[in-house]
C-alpha cells in the first residue's frame, strides 16, 4: 500500500524529473567522453589496426555504467519518496484519530533528530497548546455557567415568590434591592472579562505615562486602610518613595488593589499585609506579603487563569477574575510575576522593566 502511495505520490514524479534531468547530464558527460576517447586513440594509433574489439569495450562499458546509474538514481528515488510519504502518512493518520476521536494523540517520533522529527516535534507542542486552551475554554464556560447559575436562581425564586403573594411596598423594596444587587453582580463578572480582554489586546497602550509606583501604592492603601482594620489585619507600605515606572496608571492601581484586597480577604484575621516598592536595576518592583494561609505551590500556576478559585465549591464571594486582571496588567506592561512562600503567607511580587523614557517627569 506504501508502495502505491509512493508511486503515486506528486513527490515521486519530482524525483523521477531530477532523475532525467541528471541523466541528460550524464549522458551528455559520456558522450563526451566516448568520442573524445575514440578520437585521442585514432589521433594515437592512426588507422593501423582495427579498432571495432576497442569500440565495443568503450560501448560496452558506458552502457553498464548508463543502466548502473540509471538503477542506482531510480532505487534512490523510491527509498527517498518512500521515507517521504511515510512520515506524511503518519502525520496524515494522526490527524485524522485526532479528528475522530480527540486532541489525546500525537504525532509519533524516530530519535533520528532531523527535519521530520522536527516537524513533528512544533506540531506535538501546538497540538499540546491547543487541547490546554480548550481545556481552559471549557474550564471557563462551567465556572461562568456555575457562577450565574447561583444570582439567576436566586433572582427567580424571589420574583416567583413575590408574584405568588400581595404586594407589600417594605417586602417588594427589598426584594428589589437584592435582585439589583445581584444584577450589578452578573454585569461586574462581564464587565471584568471585557476589561482582561481590552488588556490583553493592547488597547490601553495609549494611556502609558511616566509614573510613581510608590504614589499609586500609597493611594491604594490609604483606600483598603478602613476594609483592614475590620478584619484588625494591619496595613502598611514601605520602600523607596520614588519608584520610577512607564504605564497605565488606572490599570496598575487596578492590579495593586486586586492584590491588597487578596491579601486581606485570604490572610490572617489580625495579620500584617505590607506593600513595599523599590527600584531594581533600572526597573520597578512592588511586593504585597501576607502572613495567611498561602496558596499551595500545586496551585500557583492556576490561579491566574479566568475564574480559577482555589474553593471548588464557589460558595464564598467573588468570581476567580481578580488575579487574571493582574496577569494581564503584568503581561501588558512587560512584568514578571511571581508568587512566593513567605513561611507563613504568601508574597506577590511584580517586577517591571525600566521605563521607557527615563527622563520623563514622574506624575
Amino acid at each position: 500500500m506504501l508502495l502505491v502511495k509512493t508511486l503515486r505520490s506528486s513527490t515521486f514524479r519530482l524525483a523521477l524529473i531530477a532523475i532525467a534531468a541528471f541523466g541528460l547530464i550524464v549522458a551528455a558527460i559520456m558522450a563526451y567522453v566516448y568520442f573524445g576517447t575514440i578520437a585521442y586513440v585514432e589521433s594515437r594509433v592512426g588507422d593501423a589496426g582495427d579498432h571495432s574489439g576497442f569500440t565495443a569495450m568503450i560501448q560496452l562499458a558506458m552502457a553498464a555504467v548508463a543502466a548502473l546509474l540509471l538503477v542506482l538514481a531510480g532505487l534512490a528515488a523510491v527509498l527517498v519518496t518512500r521515507r517521504t510519504v511515510g512520515r506524511i502518512e503518519e502525520i496524515n493518520a494522526t490527524s485524522r484519530a485526532i479528528m475522530l476521536s480527540g486532541l489525546d494523540r500525537r504525532i509519533p517520533l524516530r530519535g533520528s533528530h532531523d527535519e521530520w522529527d522536527r516537524a513533528a516535534e512544533n506540531l506535538n507542542q501546538m497540538l499540546d497548546r491547543i487541547e490546554t486552551l480548550m481545556g481552559e475554554v471549557k474550564q471557563v464556560s462551567d465556572n461562568v455557567a456555575h457562577d450565574l447559575r447561583t444570582p439567576l436562581t436566586r433572582m427567580r425564586g424571589r420574583l416567583e415568590k413575590a408574584y405568588h403573594h400581595e404586594r407589600n411596598g417594605e417586602a417588594d423594596a427589598a426584594l428589589i434591592g437584592d435582585t439589583i444587587a445581584d444584577l450589578d453582580a452578573v454585569l461586574g463578572m462581564f464587565a471584568s472579562i471585557t476589561r482582561i480582554s481590552e488588556i490583553e489586546t493592547r488597547a490601553r497602550r495609549s494611556a502609558f505615562r511616566a509614573l510613581n509606583l510608590t504614589e499609586i501604592a500609597g493611594e491604594v492603601v490609604e483606600l483598603y486602610d478602613a476594609a483592614a482594620e475590620q478584619v484588625a489585619t494591619r496595613l502598611s507600605i514601605s520602600g523607596d518613595r520614588e519608584v520610577a515606572i512607564t504605564g497605565d496608571r488606572d490599570l496598575l492601581f487596578d492590579a495593586v488593589a486586586n492584590l491588597v484586597d487578596n491579601a486581606i480577604k485570604h490572610g490572617r484575621k489580625g495579620g500584617q499585609v505590607t506593600v513595599t516598592c523599590r527600584s531594581a536595576d533600572g526597573g520597578a518592583d512592588i511586593a504585597i506579603t501576607d502572613n495567611g494561609p498561602g496558596i499551595p505551590a500545586g496551585e500557583r500556576d492556576h490561579v491566574f487563569k479566568r475564574f480559577y478559585r482555589l474553593e471548588q465549591s464557589r460558595y464564598t464571594p467573588g468570581n476567580g477574575l481578580g488575579l487574571s486582571l493582574v496577569a494581564a496588567v503584568a503581561r501588558l506592561h512587560g512584568a514578571e510575576i511571581a508568587l512566593q512562600e513567605n513561611a507563613p503567607g504568601l508574597t506577590v511580587q511584580l517586577r517591571f522593566p525600566p521605563p521607557a523614557q527615563s527622563g520623563t517627569q514622574l506624575a
